[in-house]
């Protein structure tokens, strides 16, 4: 950090004590009654009612405490009797780079304290230049400052008026009578965000799950809304060309068909706050929204392979966690995008983390299945036991998957054959498979305990 960086700011409480500017840039906040409407693409819609004292006819009006990234494009200001002629955002926030720059030019003033007596001196300086380090005219002489570590510091009669301590949306009215007026000031601002965490606990001997849902708010506008009204928008709106981004993705077996109680706006769920809740500027906030005890929930073993894919090393079935958001049966609620982490208790009775996975939005009734990770004690192997030509466009071919078990109790693994696309047929099976989708089929392959299993299958395919 260069000296005069970490200086700067001591000359300011009083230096500007007679300027419009506050000397403490984080006092009180100018905004009014606050509603925050944020969605999960980063965008949110701010909502602010201000009282203003208005002359009639046209006036110029400040608003500080807006985003530091407000969308300029997109404010306005609604109330009875008022219209709006002009306005400015001022970005420029104050801080000491800023009133180096500024400075480019103008006469400022240098302190440097003797570090044996304590004495000071002080020099008119005009500086010339603050592009990678700040370059003086003293006198006749030309002075680069340092970051030498000697007491020096700088000294401005004033702050630049394009300099604001806060972000300031400067604005001009036309009232059409005087007196005190409810104004709205509405605008969008990146920056504000919500994602959703669920935390898990599986009981695998019940079969059984915990699930609590967590709401984290970051704020990164460079403003503070204070008390503010917030409410939660789950879905990804569109932002125009390049907004559109995908949650998440693969989490849902099945999509649920069931309506829940949630408030909806178009195609989405409003998640309100219970409470006001003020969100500081680079602050993050986590808020409850979801507490669901013993829910059925079930652990699986996964195995899918390719299409004519062989695999000569033991590969390692995906352990998998299953279970629905029915409101029978299941969690009861709509799911938002976001990141479930699942624990489970050990020997000691004590929670470990086994896993962690994103699920995109889930409506009620959904099956769910989370890939925890890969199962130490079960793996699989898929071979080509034969591949003949039939004819000129049809072939067979004859697969065998192999199992292994180390675990002290049998298990079964789906496995999941994938790219079966077109006529695909699968004359010979030694169990029963079922087609889930276009190109994929999936059998339940009993594994006994400490034990082997192996499923053969013949394919005939156009290639």
């Amino acid at each position: 950090m260069r000296f005069w960086t970490m200086l700067a700011l001591t000359a300011l409480p009083t230096a500007v004590a007679a300027q419009t500017v506050p000397a403490d840039p984080v006092g009180p906040s100018a905004q009014g009654d606050v509603a925050v409407t944020i969605y999960q693409n980063g965008q949110s819609l701010v909502q602010d009612v201000r009282q203003l004292d208005l002359p009639a006819g046209r006036t110029r009006q400040e608003f500080p405490d807006v985003s530091a990234q407000i969308r300029s494009e997109t404010v306005t200001l609604s109330g009875p009797g008022i219209g709006i002629v002009e306005q400015n955002f001022d970005f420029d926030l104050l801080s000491p780079d800023k009133l180096m720059e500024k400075a480019v030019g103008s006469v400022v003033t240098i302190v440097r304290t003797n570090p044996a007596t304590g004495a000071e001196t002080r020099e008119q300086a005009r500086v010339l230049a603050a592009n990678g380090g700040i370059v003086l005219q003293i006198g006749s002489r030309i002075e680069v400052l340092r970051d030498d570590g000697l007491p020096v510091r700088v000294v401005f009669d004033k702050v630049p008026e394009n300099l604001r301590a806060r972000p300031t949306l400067s604005v001009t009215l036309q009232s059409a009578r005087a007196g005190r007026v409810p104004a709205t000031l509405t605008y969008l601002t990146p920056g504000l965000g919500w994602t959703s965490d669920y935390v898990m606990l599986f009981d695998e001997a019940k079969g059984a799950i915990d699930v609590q849902g967590w709401v984290t708010l970051t704020n990164s506008t460079g403003t503070t809304y204070r008390n503010a009204d917030v409410l939660l928008v789950a879905g990804n709106p569109n932002r125009g060309a390049g907004g559109f981004s995908r949650l998440a993705g693969g989490s849902i077996e099945q999509a649920g068909t069931e309506t829940g109680t949630r408030e909806r706006l178009g195609d989405y769920y409003l998640y309100p706050l219970g409470e006001r809740t003020t969100i500081a500027n680079a602050q993050q906030k986590q808020v409850s929204f979801l507490d669901v005890k013993g829910a059925p929930a079930r652990k699986a073993y996964e195995w899918s392979n390719d299409w004519l894919g062989t695999t000569s090393d033991p590969r390692s079935a995906s352990t998998v966690l299953k279970f629905s958001t029915s409101k029978s049966g299941g969690l009861g609620d709509q799911l938002p995008a976001g990141t479930v982490r699942v624990y489970m208790r050990d020997a000691r009775g004590d929670p470990q983390f086994i896993g962690e996975n994103r699920i995109e939005a889930a409506p009620m009734g959904s099956q769910m299945s989370i890939r925890t990770g890969d199962a130490f004690d079960v793996k699989g192997t898929a071979v080509i036991v034969e591949r003949k030509r039939l004819s000129s466009s049809r072939w067979r071919t004859s697969m065998r998957y192999d199992f292994t078990n180390a675990r002290p109790e049998p298990v079964t693994v789906d496995l999941a054959q994938n790219g079966l696309w077109g006529d695909v047929r699968i004359p010979e099976q030694a169990i029963t498979g079922e087609r889930v989708s276009a190109d994929r089929v999936e059998w339940k392959v009993p594994v006994p305990a400490n034990g082997k299993a192996s499923l053969s299958v013949v394919f005939d395919s156009r290639y």
